[in-house]
Formats: C-alpha cells, sequence, structure tokens
C-alpha cells in the first residue's frame, strides 16, 4: 500500500516527502487486536480540531473574539428601535387548518406615495430570513441592509417615485409581524404553542394588510424563492387584486427533493437540544438553540449556491492557518460556519422552523384540482424568472408555471454562477427583467 502524501492539504500533486513517517502510512498500522499501551498517541483526532496547537494557540474557530455571545433569539420585540417599521393590527385571523390566530400584527415598510387612483402600488413579499426592509441603509431597528436595494428606489427598476412600494414581514416571521416571539393573549410568548401555518395564511394575511391600506389592487406582486411561494398564491387565491406578477427562482409546489432539504433543516434545529420544544426565550445568551440553526442556515445555503461557485471560490483551499488533516478546517467549511454564525445573531430559530414548514406543505393545487388548474385561474399578466444554475428551485418548475398561466410569456433565465442566490447578487439583469415587465404593454398569449 502507499503511503499518504504529506505536507498541508492543497499539494494534491506533491510526491511523499522521503522518510515519510510510519503514522502516516496505511502499512504502519498495528493490526495486533491486543492495545499496545506503550505505542505513541494519535497526533490527529476525530476531538483534536478543539484542542490547542503545540504552540499553545487554539484553532481558529476557537480562539476567543470580541463579539457577543450569541443571543437566545434575534427576533424584533417591543421596546427595541422600530426603525422604519410601521405596524397594523389586522385582528383575528382564521387558518386553513381551522384554527384561529388571534390578534395579528403585521409590520412592513413602505416607499414613494400612493396616487390618488390607489393604482401605482407594489407588493413585495421576502424570501425565508428575509423581513420588511426592503430597501435602505442598515441602521438602528434594521442589522442589515436592504436586501434588494439596487432594485427598489428612485431611479431603480421599481422606481419610488412612481411606485408606491409596500414590503410587509410575513406572518409567522420575527421582524414585527405576529410570530412564535410574539406575546400570545396569556401574556407569554408563544414559543412552541404556535400553530401552523400555511402559504395561504400568510397571503390571507397580507390582504387584510392591504385592505387598512385601502388598496384593492396591486399593479405588481413580485416575490422571489419564498416569496415567489406567496406571489405565485397571490395570483391565484385573488386574481381580482393581481394586475402582474412577478415569480423568480421559485415553483408551484414543492418537490420530494426540496421537500428533503427543508426536512433536515427543520430537524437540525428541534434537534438541538437548547431548542427546549420552542420554548427557548427565557433562556440566557450563548443557551438558545443556536447551533442548531446555525446547521440549518448552512444546510441551506449549499442549495442557495452553485457548485460550481463553491469548487471555483473556494476548492480544496485549507482555512487560514488551519490543516484539514489535523482536524482544521477547508475554506468552505469556514465560510459555512460564518454564515451559520451570521443568521444566528439576526433570526429566531422558532420562526426558521415555521416558514419552513410552510415551504413543506407549499402547493398551489392543493383542493384546487391540482397545479395546472390552480394556475389556469390566474388573470394576471405573469413573468416567471429562473436562474439558469439554482439547484434549489429549478428551471422545469419554473417552465411548468409559465406553460399553466395564460397570460405569460416564456420563462426569463438569469444567467450566473451564483446558483439560486443569483435573484439576489445579479442586480442588472433582474432590474432589466423587472423593469421591462412593468412598462411592458404588448399582450401576451
Amino acid at each position: 500500500m502507499t503511503a499518504r502524501r504529506g505536507g498541508r492539504q492543497g499539494r494534491s500533486t506533491d510526491l511523499p516527502p522521503k522518510g515519510a513517517e510510519a503514522s502516516r502510512t496505511l502499512d504502519g498500522v498495528n493490526d495486533d487486536l491486543t492495545p499496545d499501551f506503550g505505542a505513541e498517541p494519535c497526533r490527529a483526532t476525530l476531538g483534536s480540531h478543539l484542542e490547542a496547537r503545540p504552540d499553545g494557540r487554539l484553532p481558529s474557530r476557537l480562539r476567543p473574539d470580541e463579539r457577543p455571545l450569541i443571543p437566545a433569539s434575534a427576533a424584533w420585540a417591543d421596546g427595541d428601535p422600530v426603525g422604519r417599521r410601521q405596524f397594523v393590527d389586522i385582528g383575528d385571523l382564521e387558518l386553513e387548518s381551522g384554527d384561529c390566530l388571534p390578534g395579528v400584527r403585521m409590520a412592513y415598510e413602505t416607499w414613494g406615495e400612493l396616487d390618488a387612483r390607489r393604482s401605482n402600488a407594489v407588493l413585495v413579499v421576502h424570501a425565508l430570513t428575509g423581513d420588511s426592509h426592503v430597501t435602505g441603509a442598515r441602521e438602528d431597528g434594521h442589522p442589515t441592509a436592504g436586501w434588494w436595494s439596487e432594485l427598489v428606489g428612485p431611479g431603480c427598476a421599481i422606481d419610488t417615485d412612481t411606485w408606491f412600494v409596500v414590503a410587509p414581514n410575513a406572518l409567522g416571521g420575527c421582524q414585527g409581524t405576529t410570530g412564535p416571539a410574539s406575546l400570545a393573549p396569556d401574556g407569554r410568548r408563544w414559543g412552541g404553542r404556535f400553530p401552523l401555518l400555511t402559504v395561504r395564511d400568510q397571503v390571507a394575511a397580507e390582504a387584510l394588510l392591504a385592505d387598512h391600506l385601502g388598496i384593492d389592487r396591486f399593479a405588481l406582486v413580485i416575490g422571489a424563492s419564498m416569496g415567489g411561494h406567496r406571489a405565485l398564491e397571490w395570483a391565484v387565491t385573488h386574481p381580482e387584486r393581481v394586475e402582474r406578477v412577478a415569480a423568480l427562482a421559485t415553483c408551484a409546489a414543492t418537490s420530494g427533493d426540496q421537500v428533503a432539504s427543508f426536512h433536515t433543516q427543520v430537524a437540525a434545529i428541534t434537534g438541538d437540544p437548547r431548542y427546549r420544544n420552542g420554548d427557548y426565550y427565557d433562556a440566557a445568551d450563548g443557551d438558545g438553540p443556536h447551533t442548531g440553526l446555525s446547521l440549518a442556515r448552512q444546510i441551506a445555503h449549499q442549495t442557495y449556491r452553485s457548485a460550481e461557485e463553491l469548487d471555483t471560490r473556494f476548492g480544496r483551499i485549507p482555512q487560514g492557518g488551519e490543516e484539514p488533516l489535523e482536524g482544521g478546517r477547508f475554506a468552505v467549511e469556514s465560510y459555512l460556519d460564518h454564515h451559520g454564525d451570521k443568521l444566528a445573531r439576526r433570526f429566531d430559530a422558532n420562526s426558521y422552523v415555521l416558514l419552513t414548514r410552510t415551504m413543506i406543505t407549499h402547493d398551489l393545487g392543493r383542493d384546487r384540482g391540482g397545479v395546472d388548474a390552480a394556475l389556469a385561474q390566474v388573470t394576471a399578466r405573469a413573468m416567471i424568472v429562473a436562474v439558469d444554475s439554482d439547484r434549489l428551485f429549478t428551471r422545469e418548475q419554473s417552465e411548468r408555471v409559465a406553460a399553466a398561466i395564460r397570460r405569460c410569456g416564456p420563462v426569463r433565465v438569469i444567467r450566473s454562477p451564483f446558483g439560486h442566490d443569483g435573484f439576489l447578487i445579479e442586480h442588472d439583469q433582474v432590474g432589466t427583467l423587472v423593469s421591462t415587465f412593468l412598462h411592458d404593454k404588448s399582450r401576451t398569449r
């Protein structure tokens, strides 16, 4: 048998150094079943990545930093900075399950002015870990900058000098709209008692918000990913209230493959001992389900980016001074760790579970005679957009949606190496498509 190649990872073409240590060869393994208590301890063990190095330095993932402990929940709460949020109490909401969710409050943001005819309203609905802060700077009350700032604003594709833009935080979310972190009527956090929701429940809440704002019909309803689920549901449930619908990187019903991915994300959170069946809000900082939430985000992030990008950007490069053969990480592992930690500091585990379950159960055709029959009810002009490298929501799923909507042209395709996240990254392509769609007066089939 041949010796394992010596040296640091990333030098896969190196030859074994002369005099390679026996511990670096498979031939040097002691085949005697009797333990040899005098043998040298192994240099690389399953736990060695958690130990200090001979020079006393901790691995980079464990080095002390100045960041505070991760809170049990990063959900927005009354008393926190409001930022640009506005609020509307829409009352009790009857859910698709037959349950009633009492005292629902919707958080939302707006840009622009509603015209005298109330005909220039645009509804923007966010993806899984998005929120109402579609555009604008990071500021008190908004820990991240707007997630579509390049698309929405003065002079942008959705020009707020022309359009009145409304962006709600989804029902079940954690940024001001009623969700698991909200107070229930008994004065305690809903936590694990919060009822299961569906995409249809979220759209019902958004329709009541529109009623409160005096908007009978939207000039455009637009969303991507989970937001695309809601945009399509709007067009099916309320055809008379949607003039145009744009659904990006999404589907009409989640597939078995998508359900499998979403399931593992939910399991990562609910399997965290600190999840406590959803009742963790009184836990101290550092004692919440951040490990499970971080892992869920890492699982998801693999589907958000393409294999081509991860291979080209990271390949098998080790992270900093870490050595994978000694239990250290590759750069791509550090990248995922970073995104997991980042989300855990700005989101809520229960909301992640609840919203992911709305994607698991998403099916436009449920109790409507199937997907094609449901989409045939859409009267809005439609634009369906796919990302060519998307391995979460495939182009084939977009093709099915476009084929079933009467007033829809061919699927528009974003060319991007970034995978599903192309709808967030390829601003120029997305902006051109949306601007053209908003101003196009030509007839579709």
